[in-house]
């Protein structure tokens, strides 16, 4: 199971959000591009960055995301604020590893299945619930789509995988959130992402046995020191199945 240690970006600052409130942001004090070497020098292999400003529709973080490209020494895998075929074209020429297409796919589907044929492997669909309901816009709309109708219209496109947020995750019941993304991975091929159920290494052992689970992001608790990166990278390794000696 993949580890995707996680920044968001807002005004050039590392922060977490609660619920997604963008109007809400906790600020931590630490050096974006300097955390970002951190995590590769951990034994990261992807690492996950969210821009809050592109999100909101009030600027970007463009630069420093870019200069996170050249110094993280892993691929990026990117979201926030998608909202037309440029934008995506442009970051995966400036060398993205991978973007993370959520209100885009609920407005022009077909755009969203296009691009994923241009670019195989290299487009996820974020899947953000809320009561039942996909929301869009930075989990500020609710959309009409249920998550299992949302996810079977992009079951036969090429997606690097799917991210899963349970939105209810950071106040309510965390084995009702594990559910919500449990059995949406039941209901597709495409490897899943799980996001927002991470608070402890015990976490991510719990997540590595559920089917379907390819991985999982942490943000705000490695950045508070509740979850070790490296211990979450060893939990989350694939363990050799026995193999029987020859007689």
């Amino acid at each position: 199971m993949i580890i995707y240690p996680t920044i968001e970006l807002h005004n050039n600052k590392c922060v977490s959000l609660t619920r997604g409130r963008l109007e809400e942001p906790v600020i931590w004090h630490v050096d974006p591009v300097e955390t970002a070497r951190k995590f590769a020098a951990a034994g990261a292999e992807w690492m996950h960055v969210t821009d809050i400003n592109a999100l909101a529709g009030d600027g970007d973080n463009c630069d420093l995301i870019e200069e996170i490209i050249r110094q993280a020494g892993i691929p990026v895998q990117l979201g926030g604020g998608f909202r037309a075929r440029e934008g995506v074209e442009r970051w995966i020429d400036k060398g993205v590893g991978r973007i993370v297409i959520g209100t885009m796919a609920a407005r022009d589907p077909e755009l969203v299945k296009e691009l994923a044929r241009s670019h195989p492997d290299q487009i996820i669909l974020a899947v953000d619930v809320f009561q039942g309901a996909v929301m869009t816009e930075g989990w500020r709309t609710q959309s009409a789509f249920s998550p299992e109708d949302y996810i079977n219209a992009f079951d036969d496109v090429p997606l690097a995988g799917v991210i899963v947020t349970d939105i209810d995750a950071d106040i309510e019941d965390q084995d009702a959130s594990l559910g919500v993304i449990t059995n949406l991975a039941a209901k597709t091929h495409h490897q899943v992402i799980a996001r927002g159920t991470v608070r402890s290494a015990d976490d991510v052992a719990r997540l590595k046995y559920v089917p379907n689970i390819a991985g999982t992001l942490i943000g705000k608790a490695l950045l508070s020191k509740d979850v070790d990166l490296e211990e979450a990278l060893l939990t989350g390794r694939a363990e050799p199945e026995p193999v029987a000696e020859f007689q």
